[in-house]
């Protein structure tokens, strides 16, 4: 997402259609997901806005209402001038970020 001239949408939406699908890179990107890291009905996230201090990194955060261990909750996409880079923003915004449970 992070790394492609086309949204999401416009990509799903062009392959149903059988529409042609600009497959080039606006730049190195990287992504890592953010996990619930609870079975729990509700948690809520620290550190997002620490994470987004890093240049180049966005989060989506999904809005899912029950969490669970191992369930996707969010993604942080990162870009850079190199792979290297945005794999490492993307590490280094992962650690920032915090899964916890609701009291």
């Amino acid at each position: 997402m992070a790394s492609q001239k086309q949204s999401e949408f416009e990509l799903h939406a062009k392959a149903i259609l059988g529409l042609p699908v600009d497959t080039s890179l606006l730049n190195p990107s990287a992504s890592k997901v953010i996990y619930g890291d609870h079975d729990a009905d509700h948690i809520y996230f620290e550190g997002i806005d620490q994470a987004l201090q890093i240049t180049g990194v966005d989060i989506r955060l999904f809005g899912k209402p029950k969490s669970f261990k191992n369930r996707r909750m969010g993604v942080i996409l990162a870009s850079s001038n190199t792979m290297e880079a945005a794999l490492n923003n993307a590490k280094e915004a992962a650690f920032k970020i915090k899964t916890k449970l609701e009291r």
